[in-house]
């Protein structure tokens, strides 16, 4: 049977100690997307199962979770979710339809839908805090679990889209046709956020990672006018629980600063920027996370282990120019094509460089 966590043992896990300040046994990796995609005993056991449907049952979820850890032997788990999955339990009418994304049936546009958006009770994911407890009792001593959210403005962007967008055409339009209506939707959307983070926090998860992953589609002026200030309330509302803060997007070179603002303790980083530089415009005080290219996992071993080898000397850089830690990460998710066996064997070279 495994051992129980305590504090003393949370604190001495690789993730949590890189994400703290301290110094970890080994340099943590985990990798975003990892539970499922590419692995074929996640396609099995999902053959007949929907996506929103996985998410809310609590077995399922849960063993979904824990399939990158048994097999890549990663330092972190992260909850098997989906972003939309609060706004499904609060009781907004949408579906996540294959090759497509989020699907929202009444987009919301106008004042009236946007007062129309229902709260979160924590009841309504009652199942997923039921999930966290089984994960905890499976999860290796020293390995962590992650909770998962999407930020205001991304949840934002598929409610007002009515899907994905390359553009954000009516999201920007509205954000700055109506900045008072803008407000109220992001404020609602930060009220569901910080319920459902909550609820994973009150389950056990060890530390929580925040997914604005479009916001890389915005100005530098237009997240610190229009995204920030909720964004900064919902981490600022999970802070007493003392667990670290992820906040990631993708694309998202010239925002890296606010970003860590708003009450990040860990900033991700995708590929399109080394991680030194990163350091240099987070600022001191904040560890990094990422940022390896996931289209090169594809290329031969040598390219692939160059690749990691590269990430690794540059979050060494980076801690050099004042980041208090680097968590070894994709620089967005795992592509459906990888080679699980590149994985793992990324793993490996990392806890052993």
């Amino acid at each position: 049977m495994k051992t129980q966590q305590t504090p003393g043992s949370v604190r001495r896990m690789p993730l949590i100690a890189a994400a703290t300040g301290a110094t970890p046994s080994r340099r943590p990796i985990w990798f975003m997307r990892q539970a499922g995609r590419s692995l074929p005993e996640y396609r099995a056991i999902r053959a007949d199962r929907g996506m929103l449907e996985s998410c809310f049952d609590a077995d399922l979820l849960a063993e979904i979770t824990l399939q990158p850890v048994r097999r890549h032997g990663v330092d972190a788990a992260i909850l098997f979710s989906d972003i939309v999955v609060p706004l499904r339990a609060a009781g907004i009418d949408l579906d996540i339809v294959a090759g497509t994304g989020p699907v929202i049936a009444s987009p919301v546009r106008d004042r009236g839908a946007v007062e129309a958006i229902p709260r979160l009770i924590p009841g309504e994911v009652g199942s997923i805090a039921t999930g966290i407890g089984t994960i905890l009792g499976e999860l290796p001593e020293d390995t962590a679990l992650i909770g998962f959210a999407g930020a205001p403005f991304t949840l934002a962007s598929y409610l007002v889209e009515g899907g994905p967008s390359r553009t954000y055409e009516r999201t920007k339009a509205l954000m700055h046709g109506d900045p008072q209506i803008w407000e109220r939707l992001l404020a609602a959307l930060a009220d569901i956020t910080i319920t459902f983070l909550r609820v994973q926090l009150d389950a056990g998860v060890h530390a929580v990672q925040l997914f604005d992953s479009w916001a890389g589609a915005l100005s530098l002026a237009d997240y610190r006018r229009f995204v920030a200030p909720q964004t900064r309330r919902v981490l600022a509302e999970v802070a007493e629980y003392g667990r670290p803060r992820i906040h990631f997007g993708v694309g998202t070179g010239e925002l890296l600063h606010e970003m860590g603002a708003v009450g990040a303790d860990v900033v991700g980083v995708d590929w399109r920027i080394p991680l030194d530089d990163a350091a240099r415009r987070v600022g001191p005080g904040k560890a990094l996370q990422g940022n390896i290219d996931p289209s090169i996992l594809s290329a031969p071993w040598e390219v692939v282990e160059a690749e990691v080898r590269r990430v690794l000397a540059e979050g060494e850089a980076a801690v050099a120019a004042g980041a208090t830690g680097h968590i070894v990460n994709l620089g967005h998710g795992v592509l459906p094509s990888t080679d699980p066996d590149v994985l793992t064997r990324i793993v490996e070279l990392v806890h052993t460089a």
